[in-house]
């Protein structure tokens, strides 16, 4: 639905042991992307149900694709497109990513991304092609106006960080993104 992000549906190889699967394999994605990518960081978080992280993002040399995926449990995964110049500006795509899919998500630079927490507890992971700097980031709160998400859950009983309660609307942030 948006352009550039791409869902990938890896190859899962069950038996009476349990499965397999091949989570990262740079050339197959490089393959499928048409494109080179670097991913140089890993990073992880557990959160419980209910839980909110987002919608966050970095500008300008800072900003990072990411390819996200879910471990344990099932989360909505949310990526708003921010790029001014693409087809998809300010849509999003809602994909469910959980440990039965075993679905990934590729996000390109220029996107906000944030996920809610659907069961009981979930191990999120993600590899971003740039490392994080506090002074770039930026966020648009997740009940924002404009990109009018649904969360697929009641906002009242949501978890949220106060960092995340304070972010901006999109209204505010429109004339601060760049990600070249």
């Amino acid at each position: 639905k948006l352009h550039d992000c791409v869902i990938i549906k890896n190859d899962v190889f069950k038996d009476e042991r349990g499965f397999f699967l091949e989570s990262y394999n740079k050339k197959k994605l490089e393959d499928k992307l048409g494109y080179g990518i670097d991913f140089i960081q890993d990073n992880q978080s557990f959160s419980q149900k209910g839980t909110l992280r987002g919608l966050h993002f970095q500008l300008a040399e800072f900003a990072q694709a990411k390819l996200v995926s879910v471990t344990i449990g099932s989360v909505l995964d949310i990526a708003v497109d921010l790029r001014k110049d693409s087809p998809t500006y300010t849509q999003y795509i809602a994909i469910e990513l959980n440990e039965e899919n075993k679905w990934q998500l590729l996000i390109p630079r220029g996107f906000a991304h944030g996920f809610l927490v659907l069961s009981d507890t979930a191990l999120f992971q993600y590899k971003c092609d740039n490392l994080y700097n506090k002074s770039s980031e930026l966020g648009i709160i997740y009940n924002d106006s404009t990109l009018q998400i649904d969360w697929k859950l009641n906002i009242e009983n949501l978890i949220i960080s106060d960092k995340d309660k304070k972010l901006s609307t999109f209204q505010e942030v429109e004339s601060k993104l760049n990600f070249n």
